[in-house]
């Protein structure tokens, strides 16, 4: 069995550890978060992030997981991924057994599959990512690194999709399209052409607002 940290204190970090719970291979051994809201889903607040390097000290090295959530583009995960990395903590992909993940299927070190998620085959995923709750990626996608496929969106087959975009609450995109890095498609809206120029875009076809 291994430990685990969970390096977030809010309701991401929440469903990360009842995912980890539901996995017999880790023992969650506690969150870091910037302030102590008491115990967690019953697990205990470790400190915040100044903690971390003592805790890398420790032999064996507990692995950490990544749960703050991301509604924007990245950029507080990103921060917390480069010192999680500097100080040498693994960070497992996280795959929820509710979820399926078919033939031919990769998942970059720190992303996470949540409940009823669908990965058909020949889709890569990047690091650090977040398949939210019964998302659906089609066949033969790939995801950058730091994205968030959020609740029920569905990405058809061949659907590229660069780093640190998020795909909103029940969005929907097209078969083979791509979407450049650093986007956000708000929730419900259906893409239907490539995106080629970063921003915020809404609506059926998804159109930029800003």
């Amino acid at each position: 069995m291994t430990d685990i940290l969970v390096v977030g204190g809010g309701g991401h970090a929440k469903v990360l550890i009842s995912v980890l719970r539901s996995m017999p291979i880790y023992r969650v051994r506690g969150y870091i978060a910037l302030e102590d809201a008491g115990p967690l889903l019953g697990v205990p607040f470790l400190g915040n992030d100044s903690i971390l390097e003592e805790l890398s000290q420790k032999r064996p090295q507990p692995a950490a997981a990544l749960g703050v959530g991301q509604l924007d583009r990245g950029e507080k995960r990103e921060a917390i991924r480069t010192k999680l990395d500097r100080l040498g903590f693994p960070m497992p992909a996280i795959v929820s057994p509710s979820a399926i993940l078919r033939d031919d299927v990769e998942v970059g070190d720190g992303t996470f599959v949540g409940d009823g998620v669908v990965v058909n085959p020949s889709s890569r995923v990047g690091k650090c990512c977040i398949l939210n709750t019964r998302a659906v990626v089609e066949h033969d996608c790939s995801i950058g690194d730091l994205v968030h496929i959020a609740p029920g969106a569905t990405l058809g087959g061949g659907v590229a999709v660069g780093d640190r975009s998020l795909i909103g609450l029940g969005a929907n995109v097209l078969n083979q399209v791509s979407i450049v890095g650093r986007t956000i498609v708000g929730a419900g809206a259906t893409v239907v052409r490539d995106i080629v120029e970063p921003g915020v875009y809404v609506g059926c076809p998804a159109r930029k607002l800003r």
